[in-house]
C-alpha cells in the first residue's frame, strides 16, 4: 500500500511539474521578443530630448524632494538635493544616504540590519525608477539608438550599459504625438521574458513642476503609484 502511494505520488510530482514546464515555455515562446536594432546618434539623442521636454526635466533636475507609495506597500521621502531617503515597508524605517553608505541606519530598530538594509536599497532602486525613469535617458553609461517600429513609428531604445544595480538592462519607450511616454517594453535581467510592455499613465504636474505617472500596467494588472509629491522648498512630510 505504501509504495503504491508513493507511486502515485511520484507520477503525481512528474505530472504537475511537466504542466508547469509546459505552461512555462508556451508563455515565454508566446511573448518573449527579441531585443530590436536601432541606430545610435544625434536623430536617437533629439528624440529623448524631446521626451526629457514632454516631461519637464528641467524642472525634475530643480526638485529637491519626492515622496511617493509604491504597490500601497513601500514607502519613500527622498531628499533629492542631499541624495538620502527615508524608506518605510512592513514594521522597517530604514534611512539610507546614496552618497556614504557607511550612514545607512535601521531607525526602527536599535540593531542595525544588513539585510534590512540591502532590501530597502534594492526597493529605493527598483520603485524609484518607476517614477523617474524619463529623466534618466542621459544617466552615464547609457546608450540611445532610435528604433523604427512595425507600424512605421519611431520609439526610443535606451541600455544602460554600465552603473547602477542592473547594467545591461534595456527599455524601449513609446511616445505619444507630443513625446509624452505612453509604455515601454523591458528586457531586463530580472524578467526572463523579453520585451513585456508597461504602460506609463495617468501624467500629473507635481508642486516642483515635474511631470510624474503614476499608473502604471503590466500583463493587465496594475502597479500603482500612491501619494506622489515633488517639490523644491524644504519642508516636512506631507500628508
Amino acid at each position: 500500500m505504501k509504495r503504491k502511494f508513493l507511486k502515485l505520488l511520484k507520477i503525481l510530482v512528474i505530472s504537475v511539474f511537466t504542466i508547469i514546464s509546459i505552461t512555462g515555455a508556451t508563455l515565454y515562446f508566446s511573448l518573449h521578443e527579441k531585443l530590436p536594432e536601432g541606430k545610435t546618434g544625434i536623430e536617437a539623442d533629439n528624440f529623448a530630448l524631446k521626451i526629457q521636454k514632454a516631461v519637464k526635466h528641467s524642472q525634475y533636475l530643480k526638485t529637491e524632494y519626492l515622496q511617493w507609495t509604491f504597490r500601497k506597500k513601500n514607502h519613500y521621502l527622498w531628499n533629492k538635493k542631499n541624495n538620502t531617503v527615508v524608506v518605510e515597508f512592513d514594521d522597517h524605517k530604514i534611512y539610507l544616504d546614496l552618497k556614504n553608505p557607511k550612514k545607512n541606519k535601521v531607525l526602527s530598530s536599535k540593531k542595525s540590519s544588513r539585510k534590512i538594509i540591502k532590501k530597502a536599497i534594492n526597493n529605493f532602486y527598483n520603485d524609484s525608477f518607476w517614477i523617474v525613469a524619463p529623466h534618466k535617458l542621459f544617466d552615464q553609461g547609457t546608450v540611445r539608438k532610435l528604433v523604427t517600429l512595425e507600424n512605421n513609428t519611431k520609439a526610443l531604445l535606451v541600455t544602460y550599459s554600465s552603473g547602477g544595480k542592473t547594467p545591461g538592462d534595456s527599455y524601449l519607450w513609446k511616445v505619444d504625438s507630443n513625446y509624452l511616454p505612453i509604455s515601454y517594453k523591458m528586457w531586463v535581467s530580472i524578467i526572463p521574458i523579453g520585451g513585456l510592455e508597461a504602460t506609463w499613465e495617468n501624467w500629473d504636474s507635481t508642486e516642483s513642476g515635474a511631470y510624474l505617472a503614476q499608473q502604471h500596467r503590466l500583463l493587465g494588472f496594475g502597479i500603482p503609484i500612491t501619494n506622489l509629491k515633488a517639490w523644491s522648498n524644504p519642508r516636512k512630510q506631507k500628508g
